[in-house]
This record gives C-alpha cells, sequence and structure tokens, in this order.
C-alpha cells in the first residue's frame, strides 16, 4: 500500500472519530437544553467566547449545533464585541495629553540630577534655551515618573557621585599599599603611604616604613599639611578608610592644617576609587614585575614609577591625556624621529620624537 493511501486512511478515520464526537455532543446539548426549558442568562465573557467560537465555524455550521442562541444572535454578539474594542482603544487614544518625546524627558531628568537645586521654571527655562517648549507641570510630571524628588529636597541631599565630581579640584584621597623585599632579616613588610589629587591625579608618596605607628602617621599628617610645601595645601578634603592607622591623632592634625578628614564606611572601596585604581596600577605595571632587596630598591621604583606616571603615562581616565609632559618630548607631533625612553630596566617605556 503506497503512503498517499496509507495517509488517506489515517485522515478519514481521524475525520471520521471526529464527525462521530461532534454528533454525539450536539445531541447531548440539545437533550440538555431541551431539560432546561427556559432561556439561559449568558455572561459577557460567555457571549464573547461563543461569538468568537461561532465567528470561526459560519452560519451554516451554527445553524447545525446551535442550541443556546440562534446564529444571527451569535453573529450580532460578534459584531458588537468588535464595536465595544474599537471604541475603548479609540478612547484610550484621546484621553490625556500626548506623552513627551523620548529626548525631553532624557534631558529634563539630566538637567534635574545634574542641578540639585534647580526648581522646574528653572529646568523649563534650560529646555528653552535648547528649543523645547515644555511646561512646569510636564517637568513635574517627568520626575515624579522618574522618581526624582522636587528641588528642595534634591538640593538637601547629595549622592557621592555629585560629590565628587563637584569637590575633585580640592580633594584628595589616601590609602596604603604594601611591598615585600629581602633583607639581611629574610622577607620584609614595607607599607607605603599614598595621596592622589582627583583634580588632577598627582601623586605622591608620603613616605615608605616597616612600621607604620602612630608617631610616624602624625609626622605625615605634619609634612603634607606644612604651609608653603605640602601635598595637602589649598585642599579641603581629605578621604581615606578606616584603617587603625589612620587614628584620631593623625585625622586631629589633618583637621588643624585646614583640611577635613572624609572616613569611608568600612568594606567600601569602590568609594576610594581613584586611589585604588592608582594602586592597582603600580602594583600590575610596576611592583609586581620586580624582585625587590632592601629599602632603597622599594623607593627607586616608585620614584621612577611616579614619574613615569606624571610626565609619559596616558590617562584614559582624563582624556587620554599626560599629566605633565615633558617640554621636549613635542606631545603630539607629527615630525621627527620615534625613539623609545624607557625605566626600571625597560621595565617602563615611553615613545617620543625627536628632531634630527
Amino acid at each position: 500500500m503506497s503512503w498517499k493511501r496509507i495517509l488517506a486512511t489515517i485522515t478519514g478515520s481521524v475525520d471520521d472519530e471526529l464527525r462521530r464526537r461532534n454528533e454525539y455532543l450536539v445531541a447531548e446539548n440539545r437533550v440538555l437544553r431541551s431539560r432546561l426549558g427556559s432561556r439561559i442568562a449568558l455572561k459577557d465573557q460567555e457571549r464573547s467566547v461563543l461569538a468568537r467560537l461561532g465567528k470561526a465555524l459560519g452560519l451554516r455550521t451554527l445553524a447545525e449545533i446551535a442550541s443556546i442562541a440562534k446564529p444571527e444572535t451569535i453573529r450580532g454578539w460578534h459584531r458588537r464585541l468588535i464595536e465595544r474594542r474599537d471604541t475603548k482603544a479609540s478612547k484610550t487614544r484621546r484621553e490625556g495629553r500626548p506623552r513627551v518625546d523620548a529626548e525631553v524627558e532624557k534631558l529634563v531628568v539630566r538637567i534635574a540630577r545634574e542641578n540639585r537645586s534647580w526648581g522646574y521654571d528653572r529646568i523649563v527655562g534650560a529646555l528653552a534655551n535648547l528649543g523645547f517648549d515644555v511646561s512646569p507641570q510636564t517637568v513635574g510630571n517627568i520626575l515624579e515618573r522618574n522618581g526624582i524628588a522636587p528641588a528642595p529636597e534634591r538640593a538637601r541631599t547629595t549622592t557621592w557621585t555629585e560629590f565628587i565630581r563637584t569637590q575633585r579640584s580640592v580633594l584628595v584621597a589616601t590609602d596604603f599599599l604594601t611591598v615585600d623585599a629581602w633583607t639581611l632579616l629574610g622577607l620584609v613588610r614595607y607599607y607605603v603611604l599614598a595621596f592622589i589629587h582627583l583634580g588632577s591625579r598627582r601623586v605622591e608618596i608620603a613616605g615608605i616604613t616597616r612600621h607604620p605607628t602612630e608617631e610616624w602617621m602624625a609626622q605625615v599628617a605634619r609634612n603634607v599639611t606644612m604651609e608653603g610645601g605640602g601635598f595637602l595645601n589649598g585642599m579641603k578634603f581629605l578621604l581615606h578608610d578606616r584603617d587603625t592607622k589612620f587614628s584620631a591623632h593623625f585625622r586631629r592634625l589633618i583637621r588643624d592644617g585646614g583640611v577635613r578628614p572624609l572616613a569611608l564606611p568600612a568594606r567600601s572601596p569602590n568609594l576610594n576609587a581613584f586611589v585604588e585604581r592608582w594602586i592597582r596600577s603600580v602594583k600590575d605595571e610596576c611592583l609586581s614585575r620586580l624582585i625587590f632587596f632592601g629599602r632603597s630598591s622599594v623607593e627607586r621604583a616608585l620614584k621612577a614609577y611616579v614619574e613615569h606616571y606624571h610626565t609619559e603615562r596616558n590617562h584614559q581616565g582624563i582624556g587620554n591625556v599626560i599629566l605633565l609632559p615633558r617640554p621636549e618630548d613635542r606631545v603630539g607631533s607629527v615630525t621627527g624621529r620615534v625613539v623609545r625612553r624607557t625605566s626600571l630596566g625597560g621595565l617602563l617605556s615611553f615613545y617620543a620624537r625627536r628632531v634630527g
């Protein structure tokens, strides 16, 4: 027997089975309907189901099997269902003002977050400068929709990111890193205290010691706040973690030098990201690639790296520029031969152009 005949036989058997089932259900439905007698009250949801299924069957089939309602009635239910849906959709489209353009909404949110003291009218004025005509009420609705408080409440709160952004010209961060070196006593760990100015990214190594005692920390505090030459001159804030080495005496001396120490919450290195990133750089690019013998070798490596960091290394966080380029390096020049300058035995490299 061919596959076509087999398929026709199977299909015919399935069709016969479905036909017999439908005939039985129709007969049973009519028996049940005759026992009920009175008119059956249907709910809207039931009418919707019968209208959808009845539309798919067509009038001829409905005339054969429908017993609760006439085919014309079921078709009427279907027409009213469509009309109700269209009316609801049209009403939804007409109600309320048109939604604000996505670009305007993003601008309102950005302006409000970048200027915490600006009220609705001030934001409206800023938008008008950019060619957008928006009402104060619309600005208020946008801010409420994005979970942004009105100006008086925003002005009383400042996020950490905003604080860093607005104060970085007068903000310095500090932290320790450790370096292990071989000595006559064996492997010794040295503690290095580094400071970084957030605005310019300038770095200073404030001291290296095996024992960062309170007396040693006090001398560091005096050095960095020393009038005329201290690294913290002109600064307002000093960020540090809650390491016990930053003692109350150390913080008092810093405060006496006109700088406010800010202790960060415990276990939150991301809040001191600038100095943490510098420590990672000096370790990855320098310290972890060398073996040190005595304190002097640690000092030489750190001095060379800080010099490279300031005068040769490009900084992606501030536009990929060099902090303090040497005049003779002619940074950005397109003429002259390319030369390589190295330090720490070729570990640190810099490329510049030389005439001749």
